[in-house]
């Protein structure tokens, strides 16, 4: 098997050098047999664990040898992602639930040496003895602290009593003063802490609201101080529900994000929300970490969260990396939670959005499988869809679909074009999603 070194996967990637946290956990990960990475959520925790991950792997043996736990099905595949895009020469697939067992055999035939997923499928898996244990050596724990706040203790205990050919263990989280349960094994590890500072660029600001009014509350702050992209918070299903129909009467454009959704409708929403179709997202916690999300402006408690932890999770997804954001909180009542400290904020009433969605996603059906790259969809849609380079957005590959960002005034000509034209080998569709 061909595979890359550090420097040609980096330069693949496009990236001139690793960050301060990357290069001190890549040298930790190859020196030592357990290592706890704490560092903020979007500073590159993924690409820290996966190149030094990489280099233990044998090119000769055509069997699982590392495991990636995750708390949620997004993570997942965000992993697959990243590890796909390295172009090492190893294959990875994601396995999670919401999805047919029998999609994971097929999968795993084709032995990957990267297992990637949640708790309770990779569990599921070794009790059906779908891939051999033997010649797992590494176990990546990535945001264990929330896999174990979800509930996926039980899985966890049982995967790793199974795993008795580990060699090195390698966990992460965005959270500081963690605790690590006895059953994962972990002694004399070395621990690199890049949570000291945190938050240190982001503002929160407190909006007192009648309980009566809080929806043209939110429409006011949005119409008015909100501007960019940011991500709604709410406690329940429920209330997004609420708040998107209130939003939809608005004429407000927004994408939702929650556990009770199809995984086909969660992937879309944050598809669009990445490429910028979408400047808003209105979600639950499990939008707080775990999920690629770009850098966005600001993020709003529509309802307040009900622990400190949940509290800083939300605030990470904005002031990321030494960048500036803002957290709202939209409050009803006089007292707060300790955990919240604010400043007071007046929101000016306005009744006028004045930000407005330029871009669109269209849907192609061919992927990877059908030999299909980025830069195919990229010709494709600069020479006979008539794309400007600067019009054409983010491009999302999946196995057996395609995702592109287009000028919203262009996206009935492009379709007109493209529909139905050749890539690579295959006749493909082109959509609006």
């Amino acid at each position: 098997m061909q595979t890359k070194n550090l420097q040609e996967i980096l330069q693949k990637l496009e990236i001139s050098q690793l960050n301060a946290m990357q290069q001190e956990a890549y040298s930790a990960i190859i020196e030592n047999q357990n290592t706890v990475l704490l560092s903020p959520t979007g500073s590159g925790k993924t690409l820290a664990f996966l190149l030094p991950l990489l280099e233990s792997l044998d090119p000769d043996l055509a069997e699982v040898q590392a495991v990636i736990l995750v708390p949620s099905r997004e993570l997942a595949i965000q992993i697959e992602q990243v590890t796909r895009e390295m172009g090492a020469g190893f294959k990875a697939n994601a396995v999670y639930g919401g999805r047919a067992f029998s999609k994971d055999k097929i999968e795993l035939q084709h032995a990957p040496a990267i297992l990637i997923g949640t708790p309770g499928r990779i569990a599921d898996h070794f009790r059906r003895e779908t891939f051999a244990a033997k010649h797992i050596k590494t176990l990546v724990l990535d945001e264990f602290d929330k896999s174990l706040e979800v509930g996926f203790e039980n899985e966890m205990r049982e995967i790793i009593s199974a795993l008795t050919s580990l060699e090195k263990r390698i966990l992460t989280s965005a959270t500081q003063n963690i605790e690590i349960p006895a059953f994962v094994g972990l002694k004399n590890g070395k621990h690199i802490n890049y949570l000291k500072g945190e938050q240190a660029s982001l503002e929160v600001k407190t909006i007192e609201v009648n309980p009566k009014k809080k929806l043209e509350s939110l429409v006011n702050l949005l119409s008015g101080k909100a501007k960019g992209s940011g991500i709604i918070f709410c406690n329940f299903k429920d209330t997004i529900a609420e708040v998107s129909d209130f939003l939809n009467k608005h004429q407000i454009e927004h994408g939702i994000f929650s556990g009770g959704m199809e995984q086909k409708d969660r992937e879309r929403s944050l598809i669009k929300f990445r490429n910028g179709t979408h400047r808003l997202l209105i979600a639950t916690d499990l939008a707080a970490r775990g999920i690629d999300v770009p850098e966005i402006n600001f993020i709003i408690h529509y309802q307040l969260p009900f622990k400190a932890s949940e509290f800083t999770h939300r605030n990470g997804r904005t002031a990321r990396m030494h960048k500036e954001g803002i957290a709202y909180v939209l409050s009803d009542r006089k007292k707060l939670p300790d955990f919240i400290k604010t400043n007071d904020y007046k929101i000016k009433d306005s009744s006028v959005n004045t930000e407005t969605v330029e871009k669109i996603t269209l849907f192609i059906s061919g992927g990877r499988k059908d030999k299909i790259s980025k830069g195919d969809i990229a010709g494709l849609f600069l020479k006979q869809g008539n794309l400007e380079k600067e019009e054409l957005g983010l491009i999302e590959l999946k196995q057996d679909c395609a995702f592109v960002a287009v000028p919203q005034k262009k996206a009935e000509e492009i379709i007109g074009l493209l529909n139905n034209s050749k890539l690579k080998k295959k006749k493909v569709r082109v959509r609006y999603v």
